[in-house]
């Protein structure tokens, strides 16, 4: 997954997309809560935008910084479980409950980083994968992570944000919308800000960015810290704005794929491309399970419809990896630009 520093998918489509960001924040915050459906607000659009975030702290470590990580899953469940402790326990308002609990994540992050010094590559993703598989563990382990009923779920009393009910479907996408939006901006400056270049010089060559001066270790592990923090409020979102209610489960190691998913289906190191990624991975099930249901409705059993679904989407995902392997954020970029040379060239 290693790119030239140079390369086009870096800057470039984020710098097209940014051209359209006003239209995309106009429609995002007027346009949709008044035209939206609930089903499409609550279902739809916002486990697409959580998606978003937590491809994007993902895409941080891994397409910016070249650290690869399977454990994208558990450290989103840390931000769920702390945020559910906070609140429950603590009293802590929400949006605080949300912060403290991605620099708690971050936090997690920055201890399961400390290896990155001694290991890399794969080493590095099966040590990644022991970080899920430990959280797995001791959030089932300890009844104080979650309800006092002891079934392994957590759920805050009341969804309200400084003393404002946001559980309507229109309330937890304007939330969603407006956490997600800050947490992008901040990511797409970092990126361009000298963090975000040692992190890119790093994943090309840490031995020549450890010659020019840049802290190799220490620069790493805040790879760690930044992406956990992600994860973590992407993680307290799924749980309590999209699910209401979560377990361990709700975690596991299929999560973590999932977002890997996005970030390689949308483009390792570009920020529109998680974007990009999640709507895929959200939107295109839903496009062909509505296909399959009218062309095989009542002639197929209803668990080979499944597997016929799984199939189609995983045969797609392969031919739009063979097409464009550096993700769909590359494709759309040359189609705007055969699009803006048109009709000179296509």
């Amino acid at each position: 997954m290693s790119q030239s520093l140079s390369s086009p998918l870096l800057v470039l489509p984020d710098n097209n997309f940014r051209l359209f960001t006003p239209a995309i924040l106009l429609i995002g915050f007027i346009v949709v809560p008044v035209t939206g459906s609930d089903y499409w607000l609550g279902a739809i659009l916002v486990p697409f935008l959580i998606l978003s975030l937590a491809g994007l702290g993902l895409n941080l470590l891994t397409g910016y910084a070249g650290q690869t990580s399977l454990g994208s899953g558990g450290f989103m469940s840390v931000g769920a479980f702390a945020t559910f402790g906070l609140v429950v326990h603590g009293g802590v308002p929400l949006p605080v409950a949300l912060l403290l609990s991605g620099l708690i994540t971050a936090g997690a992050g920055l201890l399961f980083g400390l290896p990155s010094d001694r290991i890399k590559g794969f080493y590095l993703m099966v040590s990644s994968l022991a970080a899920q598989f430990f959280f797995e563990w001791l959030f089932q382990k300890f009844p104080w992570f979650y309800n006092y009923d002891s079934s392994g779920t957590i759920e805050l009393p009341r969804l309200s944000v400084f003393g404002l009910d946001v559980s309507s479907p229109v309330g937890r996408y304007l939330t969603t919308l407006v956490i997600v939006v800050a947490l992008t901006w901040f990511a797409a400056n970092l990126v361009r800000s000298q963090t975000g270049r040692s992190w890119m010089a790093i994943r090309d060559m840490d031995t020549a960015a450890a010659v020019i001066g840049i802290p190799v270790y220490r620069t790493k592990v805040l790879a760690f810290a930044v992406s956990s923090f992600y994860l973590g409020v992407a993680g307290a979102l799924w749980a309590f704005i999209y699910l209401g209610s979560a377990s361990v489960q709700s975690f596991g190691i299929a999560r973590s794929f999932q977002v890997l998913f996005i970030i390689i289906i949308g483009g390792v190191g570009s920020i529109s491309g998680n974007f990009i990624g999640a709507a895929f991975i959200s939107l295109l099930p839903l496009a062909i399970d509505h296909v399959a249901q009218h062309l095989f409705a009542g002639h197929v059993d209803a668990g080979l419809l499944q597997n016929i679904q799984k199939a189609i989407f995983g045969l797609l995902i392969i031919l739009f990896l063979v097409r464009e392997p550096d993700g769909l954020a590359r494709l759309f970029k040359s189609f705007g630009e055969r699009l803006t040379n048109w009709p000179l060239r296509f």
